[in-house]
């Protein structure tokens, strides 16, 4: 990769729009703290991508998306426990290589439990285009040079974006109801079959308990794998709880 010179990044603070400007190493995550996209959704004739926002569970917020293929994967991270803070456009760079200014607005920043991640979202079939490649190539030793991580989504399992899609619909927790959520979640039906524990707390509506598991399922209280099918008969799994020793 070619020497890279005079990066500067931009910011676009929400909801003023103002724009913050600073050298390419002073960059610290703090500095997202109160950011916007960089763009706006943009409609015309003819467009090939459906943009839109979709609402986070882990912003509590809703956050932007330019195409169906960056909906999947940030579907994917809403469902990521281990992703703390998601930001769309978080930033505009510009930088210099080979004698020519570039520039690239990454599709996502997320704060996960190993630090910030830098993330863009391509299709598989163009990852391997010139200057695809060449812009993905810059960008990552930008990112990785902070010590950050970057990471390049491209199309999901199926499977997984199906099953996820379909837990997402019970992600907004202020829809059930505090004392069953803490009942099932105490591990109350944990080794039972879904079907089963639908059926196993006295004087709750069936659809009711079903909506619940399927929301801590959702939050990852009872673990599931998502790449297969989720079937009735599926066995509940309670994630275990991290305990310490105290002496």
């Amino acid at each position: 990769m070619a020497e890279l010179t005079s990066t500067f990044v931009s910011t676009r603070r929400s909801p003023t729009g103002e724009i913050a400007r600073f050298p390419w190493d002073e960059m610290q995550f703090e500095r997202f703290s109160d950011i916007g996209p960089w763009r706006t959704i943009r409609w015309y004739k003819g467009q090939q991508h459906y943009p839109g926002w979709y609402w986070s569970a882990t912003e509590a917020d809703l956050v932007l998306y330019e195409s169906r293929l960056e909906l999947a994967n940030l579907l994917l991270c809403d469902f990521d426990r281990s992703v703390k803070s998601i930001a769309a456009q978080p930033f505009f760079v510009r930088t210099f290589a080979e004698g020519k200014p570039r520039t690239h607005v990454p599709d996502y920043l997320l704060w996960s439990d190993t630090g910030p991640i830098v993330m863009d979202v391509k299709p598989r079939s163009q990852l391997a285009q010139p200057k695809v490649a060449f812009t993905l190539g810059w960008v990552r030793k930008l990112v990785e040079d902070l010590g950050w991580r970057y990471e390049v989504a491209s199309e999901p399992d199926a499977q997984t974006v199906r099953n996820v899609r379909f837990l997402a619909g019970f992600r907004r927790q202020w829809l059930f109801r505090p004392s069953l959520v803490e009942q099932l979640r105490s591990g109350a039906v944990d080794g039972l079959r879904f079907s089963d524990a639908c059926r196993a707390v006295p004087g709750c509506e069936e659809p009711i308990v079903r909506a619940t598991l399927l929301h801590l399922m959702w939050e990852r209280v009872y673990l599931v794998d998502v790449g297969a099918p989720l079937r009735s008969s599926l066995v509940l799994r309670r994630k275990p709880v991290l305990t310490r020793n105290l002496r």
